[in-house]
């Protein structure tokens, strides 16, 4: 592990906390982004409670897998053992985002799905957002409440039971992105609700244009974060 490996990822968890803000996607200090360090056992966090226009890269927290701080000055997000559940569990994964961003916490708090009904959505998340079980905050059982949600799924979103979204991807900006998305699709599918009931997609519309965004789209496709495993 390499001093320039870490000091990239601390700088990189400095921007992906600012988009949550520029996007609205969190209030306060609430929420936060984490990423694995490539070929180690380790993992970058948010310390808990600090505001996010004075955060820095010499404040994001070294974790091992256990959630253990191996190097910080400040205490770990509240998150942390939920973040590191994961992260043992889910080797794919390279990041993960947690908000409370209002519409999809909104959903979240109804115990209701995200259901398909948006070419956006077939895209990014393959399906509905699942709804994860309840979990008290502090040690594990969040993690593995999304593992056990998202394993078998292609969406990268899950919303926790009265809690909140929880997003994973190939790296913190990655999942941020399905953070982001979730937020926007919560917001119009909500809003498509107050209309009447929404149209659904057809399962085959939801392969082709998942199958589309995640191996065609774009500058570099890498496939579906889940390769092969349906919702």
């Amino acid at each position: 592990m390499s001093a320039a490996t870490l000091e990239a990822i601390r700088e990189d968890l400095v921007v992906q906390h600012a988009t949550l803000v520029r996007y609205g996607l969190v209030v306060w200090t609430g929420g936060n982004v984490s990423a694995r360090v490539p070929g180690e056992d380790l993992f970058l966090i948010k310390p808990s409670g600090v505001d996010y226009d004075v955060l820095s890269a010499a404040d994001m927290i070294l974790c091992d897998l256990d959630g253990t701080v191996v190097e910080g000055a400040h205490a770990p997000s509240s998150d942390t053992a939920a973040h590191a559940y994961v992260y043992r569990n889910m080797p794919q994964v390279g990041g993960v985002v947690h908000t409370h961003s209002t519409y999809a916490t909104a959903w979240a708090a109804r115990a209701e799905p995200i259901p398909c009904v948006l070419t956006a959505m077939a895209d990014e998340f393959g399906g509905e957002v699942p709804v994860g079980p309840f979990a008290i905050i502090g040690d594990d059982a969040i993690g593995r409440g999304i593992v056990d949600t998202l394993t078998g799924h292609r969406s990268r979103a899950v919303l926790m039971r009265n809690h909140g979204p929880f997003t994973i991807g190939r790296d913190a900006r990655d999942a941020v992105k399905a953070a982001v998305m979730v937020e926007d699709v919560a917001r119009t599918v909500h809003i498509s609700r107050q209309l009447g009931e929404p149209a659904a997609l057809s399962q085959e519309a939801i392969d082709a244009l998942f199958n589309r965004y995640q191996n065609v789209y774009g500058q570099a496709p890498q496939g579906s974060l889940n390769e092969g495993e349906l919702a």
